[in-house]
């Protein structure tokens, strides 16, 4: 070998070398991605606050721009049993409980990879019957059978020159921080859910109340009118047309039982509880206090509180490393090896003078023909990564998308309750003048059923604008990313990673 060639090859050892110890790894480096550079969540301009009424549920809701969302927001909403329902899903349902198994089994994960940066150690032991002839039955003693014991241990390491363990590192240590934002997704949309489920089941009594109030009237107007017809006052036609009209309201019933029974068994499975087990107190609307601060945070904040668009930034994170670890697959691999150990036809003979063994080595493996398939591999990591690039995109848009739409829910939920409000309070007072005009005999009894049923459909029109407003009050808590931290979240999300395991 000529001084130049050594020269060269030292040189190049010493590049391997450096690399080694400098850490470097093959691949790209992951970069959080930017916030948006948007400044608002709409074209036009928040107003300061939606509108008032003068009714139930009818407060202007002030908009806190900047403000957090409260880690715990259910708890605006001012209702005990409401706090007691998130609580009791939050511990119990089964999907809480399938996250947190996801997230310690990708730690585990995790762990198994970080193994794979110590060197592995290896012990062994066996016995070996067999005969021999010639020399070997010479060694053996007498006779040619004979059992030959040994025992030792033997170490193995992969000098991870490129960084293709430590992109796996990295890429299961993200696959960690995925589940982990998942799980805290599973508790905004379990208490999210929990809540609407709790303010439809108090629209849906309260539509049965009024329905029911509302036939027992037309049932109060069809014995009047009967009693009328017997003596001749009234005619067969008018006591049909109030039968028709109590027939027509009873039939709206069943649905609307039907709805509440689904709603009241989706509570207790969202509650972790079987249906016929389940036991919960009833919820009116008027025992909810709508929330007069909705905080509103900025634009530039929401793709950190979002768990959603954390745990694609996360996939995103892994998907990046995985290019990685096809990089680095495509470079030689260097793997060190050592054993220690002894050989003897007595078991009491084992590790005495003149039966030790020993051997040291290294291995190095270069790729050079895998049929394509080693770049084959880099190529799909890329492309994996591009995708996870467009759904984090994806996920950003429709993460402002459903900050916008709640935002414009809310002001419109106002508008729409105000005028329900309004059309409620006329339609009750035309009802009572047409009463009156109906007893004085200046208006018809087809008239009064007119009325009736406008006053009923503006009714369950006010109850059904009041829950509205409820549910999308929640519904902007949640697209704001529900205030979780992981300092406030409860203990189950707040799991950290378990330190490496000895196998």
């Amino acid at each position: 070998m000529t001084p130049k060639n050594a020269e060269a090859r030292r040189g190049v050892l010493g590049g391997v070398l450096f690399a080694a110890l400098a850490g470097c790894a093959a691949g790209p480096d992951f970069r959080a991605p930017a916030a948006p550079a948007v400044d608002g969540y709409r074209k036009d301009p928040l107003p300061a606050a939606t509108v008032e009424t003068k009714a139930p549920t009818g407060d202007a809701q002030r908009f806190v721009s900047g403000a957090d969302v409260p880690a715990q927001w259910w708890t605006t909403f001012a209702n005990a049993e409401l706090t007691r329902r998130i609580t009791q899903a939050l511990a119990h349902s089964p999907s809480v409980a399938s996250a947190q198994a996801a997230l310690r089994q990708a730690q585990e994960n995790a762990n198994a990879a970080r193994g794979a940066l110590l060197p592995s150690v290896d012990a062994s032991a066996g016995a070996t019957r067999g005969n021999a002839n010639g020399q070997g039955a010479a060694a053996a003693g007498s006779g040619s059978v004979y059992t030959l014991y040994n025992a030792g241990a033997r170490v193995n390491y992969t000098l991870d020159l490129f960084g293709a363990v430590r992109r796996g590192v990295e890429a299961e240590s993200a696959a960690v921080d995925t589940q982990r934002f998942q799980l805290e997704g599973t508790y905004q949309t379990l208490a999210a859910n929990v809540a609407t489920a709790s303010f439809r089941e108090a629209s849906l009594r309260g539509q049965i109340r009024a329905t029911e109030e509302i036939i027992d009237v037309y049932n109060k107007e069809l014995k009047l009118v009967e009693a009328q017809n017997q003596i001749g006052a009234k005619s067969l036609a008018d006591v049909l047309v109030i039968r028709t009209q109590v027939a027509t309201a009873a039939a709206t019933l069943p649905p609307l039982r039907a709805q509440l029974a689904q709603t009241q068994t989706q509570l207790a499975v969202y509650l972790g509880e079987f249906p016929s087990q389940s036991e919960l107190a009833a919820l009116d609307l008027d025992a909810f206090g709508l929330p007069r601060e909705v905080p509103v945070s900025l634009p530039s904040t929401l793709t950190r509180q979002r768990p959603d668009v954390r745990a694609a930034e996360a996939t995103l994170h892994q998907a990046t490393a995985k290019v990685g670890v096809a990089t680095a697959n495509l470079f030689p691999q260097i793997t060190l090896s050592g054993s220690l150990g002894s050989s003897a036809l007595h078991s009491g003979d084992l590790f005495s003078g003149g039966t030790k063994a020993w051997s040291i080595g290294a291995n190095l493996l270069q790729p050079i023909f895998h049929g394509g398939s080693l770049r084959a591999q880099k190529r799909a990591a890329e492309a994996g990564l591009d995708k996870a690039a467009a759904d984090y995109q994806q996920t950003v848009l429709g993460a402002f998308q459903n900050v916008a739409d709640a935002l414009r829910a809310l002001e419109l939920d106002a508008e729409s309750l105000k005028a329900q409000a309004l059309a409620e309070q006329s339609a009750a007072r035309s009802l009572d003048l047409v009463r009156i005009q109906y007893h004085n005999g200046s208006a018809s009894y087809l008239q009064e059923l007119d009325a009736t049923r406008q006053y009923q459909q503006t009714r369950l029109g006010l109850i059904q604008a009041r829950a509205a407003r409820l549910a999308d009050t929640a519904a902007l808590y949640t697209a704001l990313g529900g205030g979780w931290k992981e300092d406030s979240a409860p203990a189950a999300i707040a799991t950290t990673d378990a330190s490496p395991q000895s196998k």
